[in-house]
């Protein structure tokens, strides 16, 4: 049994005024176009209660490979400007990490800074903070392209 800890910080800007990229983040409809796993993934489960208190759910997997599996809790909103969220990602039903994240959606001009800040517990050698920080860089390009258009 072990814990590695870990914070990472992953800062974008964004071509889109920050009431977009946030909406990106708060509307189901809007998030299940951007926020998913790889490609090659079945991402068919995807459930958002935006609220606080509300919860996240994705997961998927290879189709003969591992599921995995994201369960979040939002802790805070400030409308247009910050989500708080707490999440742990399972791997074939076990706990691999638990994490808090900030998302901040800063004026730049007539964009958008996004900063996401997470601090995570990842377990016992079965997930690693840089693949996490890794997919958060690979989510966030999904945002863009989407953002983009």
């Amino acid at each position: 049994m072990s814990v590695v800890h870990d914070t990472f910080v992953v800062e974008r800007i964004y071509d889109a005024p920050p009431e977009r990229v946030f909406a990106a983040w708060s509307d189901p409809k809007v998030k299940a176009q951007w926020f998913a796993g790889p490609d090659e993934w079945d991402n068919s489960d995807h459930e958002l209660d935006f609220r606080v208190g509300g919860r996240e759910h994705l997961s998927g997997g290879l189709p003969d490979g591992p599921t995995y599996s994201y369960d979040a809790t939002i802790q805070d909103i400030v409308p247009n400007e910050r989500i708080i969220h707490t999440y742990d990602m399972h791997l074939d039903g076990k706990r691999i990490s638990v994490s808090v994240a900030t998302v901040e959606f800063l004026s730049a001009g007539e964009g958008t800074r996004l900063v996401l800040t997470e601090q995570g517990a990842y377990l016992d050698g079965l997930d690693d903070p840089r693949q996490r920080e890794q997919g958060t860089n690979e989510l966030l390009e999904a945002l863009k392209n989407y953002l983009q258009g």
